[in-house]
């Protein structure tokens, strides 16, 4: 277009007979940088790197740029690419939701998780909800880099070990991280007044307004629920359940470099969301939409 000013496409740019194809071209490019399906293989299969990468990878830089882009040329996007994207996200949604009850590897149930919440952020922009996709993306940030750092602190204390069946009893040895981990899932499951309520409900709710079928209903409640399953999983497994590790281990909460941001971040997951949605949607509500 001879132009890279966002105002200029908006108000006066015309693309012509390329409408489309840069329409097309940006939801390949937005599916694949989000891993929705079916180019889902390679999000949990990049969790191999070192967990601290993992963290800024997962909730907040690399699969978050796909995002941003289509809010942002979400001026043009037509309503048939739009039904493509919601088709995507809920098969993302169902998949991640269902593979993630069945994996014992913390990191990946974290990494499915991920891949679950941008299947719910790409389902906003799918219904128009623009607003309410960038305000989930931010309160995911935020509670998906809390579960991170506490899963790396406890893979640390146990010699490395990443499976959740060696990770039980964590809650007499090593209670701020039992309670942050547990907050982080509570958020995630989008329970009541803490922050991934806000934006999760908003969803759900615009969702069941549209004139949808029984089946879309039904998929819609499901993956709600098997997100609610694997987290209270790993929580069973993780602090309910009997320690079954091996005698070499190092649990505790003495390591202040480490905790210090898991409190902050704790507090962030728990009082951010009115915070925030006071401050993208008061002034205009009649705006979530648009």
């Amino acid at each position: 277009m001879g132009e890279f000013n966002f105002i200029f496409l908006l108000n006066g740019g015309e693309f012509g007979m390329n409408e489309k194809l840069l329409s097309l071209l940006l939801i390949i490019g937005a599916i694949t940088k989000r891993a929705q399906f079916p180019f889902s293989a390679w999000l949990p299969a990049a969790i191999a790197a070192p967990t601290p990468v993992s963290a800024l990878v997962h909730s907040s830089t690399l699969v978050t740029a796909g995002v941003y882009l289509l809010i942002r040329f979400s001026f043009f996007l037509e309503s048939n690419i739009l039904n493509v994207l919601l088709v995507r996200s809920i098969l993302t949604m169902f998949m991640a939701g269902l593979v993630a009850s069945f994996e014992f590897d913390i990191k990946k149930i974290i990494a499915l998780s991920t891949l679950r919440q941008l299947g719910v952020i790409i389902f906003s922009i799918s219904l128009g909800l623009f607003k309410i996709a960038f305000f989930h993306l931010i309160i995911h940030a935020l509670f998906k880099s809390l579960l991170f750092l506490c899963a790396g602190s406890l893979i640390h204390r146990h010699e490395g070990s990443q499976d959740i069946r060696y990770f039980g009893g964590i809650v007499v040895d090593s209670p701020i991280i039992s309670v942050m981990i547990n907050l982080a899932n509570l958020s995630l499951c989008g329970v009541p007044f803490i922050s991934g309520f806000y934006s999760k409900d908003m969803v759900v709710e615009f969702a069941v307004q549209g004139s949808w079928n029984l089946f879309m209903i039904i998929i819609l409640y499901l993956r709600l629920g098997l997100t609610v399953f694997y987290s209270l999983r790993l929580s069973f497994f993780s602090f309910i359940n009997f320690s079954n590790g091996g005698c070499v281990r190092s649990v505790g909460d003495k390591d202040i470099l480490l905790s210090q941001p898991i409190f902050c971040l704790g507090l962030f997951s728990l009082f951010s969301g009115p915070s925030l949605m006071n401050f993208l949607f008061i002034p205009s509500l009649v705006f979530l939409r648009g």
